[in-house]
């Protein structure tokens, strides 16, 4: 594998002599700003080898490197070894930017490449200012890898379905006139959908072209006067087709989208530049103006209506229902002995598999066991995988996709003996995700204000963490949703009611042990007083948090609390649909916790 890396790389390089380029730019994601992707579009796993969700891949006549984050950088390490690639890891102070580091590689007035569709708008002009500043040129209209591929998966067909009302709540002629509005109001006589769960939510249809994504491959123009869906007809069963034209939507296949903007009749089409490619920008009839701004979509699907709530607490339910079947599983099969990562993560799906509407997993279950732990985004192999002790921590992320919701859930379980170093860092890590838990704020506070609250334990005794607080969630959609987040870099959109987020600090010790507790919430009202409207957060998932490894003398009296109380609603809403063994085993897991005075 890492000789025909070596080979695609070199490959690549006498593409760029041809070209006069001095280097190519290769990022993560599609032509519709996907975290996760098609195959399709796995370019920059193609070049690198590097398996990570994200990652940029910069490749020069004579040099290569990858950026990645805090979550990929022991699985990058360990993947570009031998690959002539070497790791920059993203967001440390000594880590050169990319501009940066081609400024310093590459002599002055030198040309660097990028596929225009797979990079936006926004990222395409802020990288031609910062090579500019180094004396760079920037050429988007070249993509080596369309002539390098040979066996390149397909676009997906898989079929489009049709995603019920009674979990959409809202029909699609509806939000299509309710984003006509929003265009209105601002001057615009069009706008292009170009990111796919916007579509798929706008629509009220989905797919199965991305792993554990239930969206599919299209683009979508919404005017004044029509709605026009780019896809692949092969995908439309005749029951889409006939909803589609019910809910005034015209279809056209994927590949008509350039020439259609090419003659695009209004006067004006609005294009988010952080969710649109730059190749759909330039194809644009040079006598439309073109709006740059933030699409409205992002922050109506994330804002859930009351079908959407209601299916995000049945999906809970059913979930927890699961959990607690493979928790109560787990205790007793790992003394036994032939468990591992791989074997733990299949029987957690076939405990969700079980539940009804169940539609698969929200995402690649991380079961990292003692320092597989501490790779924040660690994914068993059959050369990797760990059999499991009656010791020490194993953290579990996981998540599933149901028809009416979407889990994002981690618990960080005792096998069995812990460290008291693993013990304090477990309470640090649990103190956190409580303190934000319980956050009461004002109107118009943004993730960002609250990122303290789960970091301040663990800051007081100099541990922390690298990735983000918390994410939004998909209804049966994307686990990982915008415009709002929380972590410590600013992201200004304000948490409002009817937003899901999760919770989720951690601490990781390299080559010791991860740990992390993740909830997903619903922000809901709080109080109203003469100093403004308040919010707070509804915990969502139903799962117990393991006691075993808290120093209780950690814990204050509010946080015991708030843990007893969680454990309450967890038993009550469970139990009723767990049998008498399942129920017991819950009942002593949720025991609640003698308070400290």
């Amino acid at each position: 594998m890492k000789e025909s890396i070596t080979e695609r790389i070199g490959r690549l390089r006498q593409c760029l002599r041809e070209q006069s380029l001095s280097a190519f730019i290769i990022p993560s994601t599609d032509p519709h700003s996907g975290e996760y992707v098609p195959d399709h579009w796995k370019t920059r796993e193609w070049v690198s080898g590097f398996t990570g969700s994200a990652g940029t891949a910069v490749i020069t006549l004579d040099d290569a490197a990858l950026w990645t984050d805090s979550r990929y950088f022991l699985q990058a390490a360990d993947q570009l070894d031998g690959t002539g690639i070497r790791l920059m890891k993203d967001r440390l102070p000594d880590t050169p930017s990319i501009p940066e580091w081609l400024g310093q590689s590459l002599s002055p007035g030198a040309v660097v490449g990028v596929d225009g569709w797979v990079n936006t708008i926004g990222e395409t002009q802020a990288l031609r200012e910062a090579l500019a500043r180094e004396g760079l040129t920037l050429r988007t209209d070249y993509d080596p890898v369309t002539r390098l591929w040979d066996d390149r998966p397909a676009l997906p067909g898989t079929p489009v379905s049709i995603h019920p009302l009674e979990y959409a709540g809202v029909a699609c002629h509806k939000k299509l006139a309710a984003i006509r509005e929003k265009l209105l109001a601002r001057g615009a006589d069009g706008i292009l959908l170009s990111t796919l769960d916007d579509i798929a939510w706008t629509l009220n249809l989905r797919g199965n072209d991305v792993h554990c994504n239930p969206v599919f491959v299209s683009y979508l123009l919404i005017t004044s006067q029509e709605s026009i869906l780019y896809v692949r007809a092969e995908k439309l069963t005749t029951e889409v087709k006939a909803y589609l034209a019910q809910e005034g939507v015209n279809t056209e296949d994927y590949d008509d989208l350039q020439e259609d903007l090419r003659d695009y009749p209004y006067a004006t089409l609005s294009l988010d530049p952080g969710r649109t490619n730059e190749a759909v920008r330039q194809a644009v009839n040079p006598l439309t103006k073109v709006l740059l701004e933030e699409s409205p979509v992002p922050l109506m699907k994330a804002v859930k209506n009351e079908a959407e709530i209601r299916g995000f607490h049945a999906a809970m339910l059913r979930d927890g229902v699961a959990m607690v079947k493979f928790l109560k599983w787990l205790e007793e099969a790992v003394p036994q002995g032939n468990e591992t990562e791989m074997s733990i993560d299949r029987k957690l799906y076939e405990c969700r598999a079980e539940q009804p509407l169940f539609r698969g997993i929200s995402f690649d279950t991380i079961a990292g066991y003692k320092e597989h732990a501490a790779i924040v985004h660690y994914e068993a192999t059959p050369e990797t995988d760990k059999p499991l002790a009656p010791e020490g921590l194993l953290l579990l992320d996981s998540g599933a996709q149901y028809a009416d919701g979407t889990t994002d859930i981690t618990r960080t379980i005792a096998l069995g003996e812990t460290t008291d170093d693993e013990r304090r860092d477990y309470t640090l890590v649990l103190k956190g995700h409580i303190g934000l838990t319980r956050a009461c704020f004002p109107q118009g506070t943004c993730g960002t204000q609250l990122d303290v609250l789960a970091r301040q334990a663990m800051w007081r005794e100099g541990a922390n963490f690298l990735h983000g607080t918390g994410h939004g969630v998909g209804a049966y959609l994307n686990v990982h949703e915008g415009p709002h987040q929380i972590r410590m870099n600013h992201v200004p959109t304000p948490l409002r009611p009817g937003m899901t987020v999760t919770d989720e600090p951690g601490i990781y010790r390299a080559g010791r042990y991860g740990i992390r507790t993740e909830n997903t919430l619903l922000v809901v009202p709080y109080r109203e007083t003469e100093f403004g409207t308040f919010y707070t957060f509804e915990p969502l998932t139903l799962c117990p948090i393991d006691t075993r490894p808290i120093v209780r003398s950690m814990l204050t009296a509010e946080e015991t609390e708030w843990l007893n109380a969680y454990h309450r609603m967890v038993y009550d809403r469970l139990s009723p649909l767990l049998d008498e063994e399942h129920r017991a085993w819950l009942e002593s897991k949720t025991k609640q916790l003698i308070i400290n005075n």
